[in-house]
């Protein structure tokens, strides 16, 4: 594998073997040879060989291997659509409020805050029941059903990622599917989702920081979650049929089909319906916030700060060779990070570029940044999407201890609450990259502009 340096920060893997396209790493030294330890690089190469794949592919800091494509990765193509580009949980995403109280505040009331959140934040199966008639609904429409259902407020449509709503096909989800999600909305699931309160440490942009409303030591909850099983199933089942109709394809993982036919229309259909379940998902655990940080601190005035996918294909105009063409953008474990003035970004942060959330590992820091200019340059406007695994759950199994990460947290002033002692284990700290580093890479390549830094107060997990 022939891999060039351009800086400090981006890399180079010139056209070889079956590549279409040159593919780009960004990267520090230290993050470049974390991803040579497993398949990131040769994932890329192999994305870089699909067919109608335009301009090129890549990977950000914290990408790491995957299934087919690697996690942290972008591609676009001109007319076909992979559900491994997009991943099992679609629509896995990252939602940003801002309580508006000050840390002081919430830390005289920790206890019962993170006693309360963890009794109210289901994990399974959510205490919102659909029936099969309404899960239809909320597949057509998004957030649009919580908003009729009271789960929402009007001003939280505006700050969601398409408004919290595609044009999702239920008919183009299958049964199983469907029952696998029915009883999962309003719940956090398993893995490293989660649900953090959080502080603001540290303010990069105050001018931008106003406008959101935040200044040092305001109070934030920040929620990652997806699609749930339903979201998995989707991509099991288009996975599968497509294979089924064309036996040559080498790996499933990598399996495509072309958006014009049959089974791509359905695909993007059913995709997009889970998009929607998941920005729903996200909006009942908003609702579930905001009930109880009434119960404890009887305010009712917790603003949604945005809602980004970073599992999703998208159609979206590029430039491609000079050109604007639209392309079916696929980001899998990508941020998308779109500059001032762009038309896709909601009204109200237009003039100052679209807001973007990464979240740590369990008990490290959070990022708020906003989009940047170069990004559509560079990596059809997108970034990174959180820290990066850098250890198998198995190996962490092996080398840590649930009681151990618990006190460790709590010596940092970080409450831990978790449904599993394997679910804490699998997510310490130390399994991940640095997410520090990370947002320095995409920082310093201008894919995307910090605001402001988050420390957690209290985690909670499945």
């Amino acid at each position: 594998m022939i891999i060039e340096k351009i800086d400090d920060y981006r890399y180079k893997i010139p056209k070889q073997g079956n590549m279409k396209t040159d593919a780009y790493v960004f990267a520090s030294e230290r993050l470049l040879k974390k991803m040579k330890e497993d398949k990131t690089l040769q994932q890329l190469m192999n994305v870089a060989s699909l067919p109608s794949i335009v301009n090129y592919p890549s990977v950000m800091p914290d990408a790491h291997e995957g299934y087919g494509f690697p996690i942290g990765g972008v591609a676009a193509f001109e007319n076909i659509v992979s559900p491994g580009g997009v991943g099992f949980d679609i629509n896995c995403g990252v939602r940003l409020l801002n309580t508006n109280l000050n840390r002081k505040d919430v830390i005289s009331k920790i206890r019962e805050l993170s006693d309360r959140l963890f009794k109210n934040i289901p994990a399974g199966e959510g205490n919102i029941r659909v029936s099969e008639d309404e899960l239809d609904i909320v597949l057509s429409i998004g957030v649009k059903w919580a908003y009729e259902k009271g789960y929402a407020y009007s001003q939280d449509l505006d700050k969601i990622e398409e408004k919290g709503s595609m044009e999702g096909i239920p008919e183009y989800v299958s049964k199983t599917a469907k029952g696998r999600g029915k009883n999962q909305l309003g719940s956090l699931g398993s893995g490293n989702h989660f649900l953090e309160v959080q502080y603001v440490e540290e303010i990069y942009d105050q001018e931008l920081a106003k406008i959101f409303n935040i200044e040092k030591d305001t109070v934030m909850v920040m929620i990652h979650t997806g699609s749930r099983g339903l979201g998995h199933q989707i991509a099991s089942d288009y996975i599968a049929e497509i294979i089924r109709k064309d036996r040559s394809i080498p790996e499933k993982d990598l399996a495509y089909t072309y958006i014009d036919n049959e089974i791509g229309q359905r695909y993007m259909g059913a995709m997009k319906a889970a998009v929607n379940f998941a920005f729903t998902n996200r909006q009942i655990l908003t609702h579930l916030v905001r009930e109880t940080f009434y119960d404890v601190f009887k305010i009712d005035n917790i603003d949604l700060i945005y809602d980004v996918a970073h599992n999703i294909a998208k159609i979206e105009k590029h430039k491609i060779d000079g050109e604007l063409k639209e392309v079916i953008v696929h980001r899998k474990g990508t941020t998308r990070s779109f500059p001032a003035n762009h038309q896709d970004i909601p009204p109200i942060y237009r003039n100052i570029g679209q807001p973007v959330l990464i979240p740590g590992s369990m008990g490290t820091a959070s990022y708020l940044l906003i989009g940047n200019s170069k990004s559509m340059d560079l990596s059809f406007g997108s970034t990174c999407h959180g820290a990066g695994r850098t250890m198998s759950r198995t190996k962490a199994k092996s080398n840590y201890k649930a009681e151990n990460i618990i006190k460790d947290l709590l010596k940092k002033s970080i409450i831990l609450k978790a449904r599993s002692e394997e679910g804490i284990v699998e997510e310490v700290p130390d399994a991940y990259k640095n997410v520090d580093e990370v947002v320095d890479v995409v920082t310093k390549n201008g894919l995307s502009k910090p605001i402001a830094r988050l420390i957690p107060m209290i985690v909670i997990k499945g």
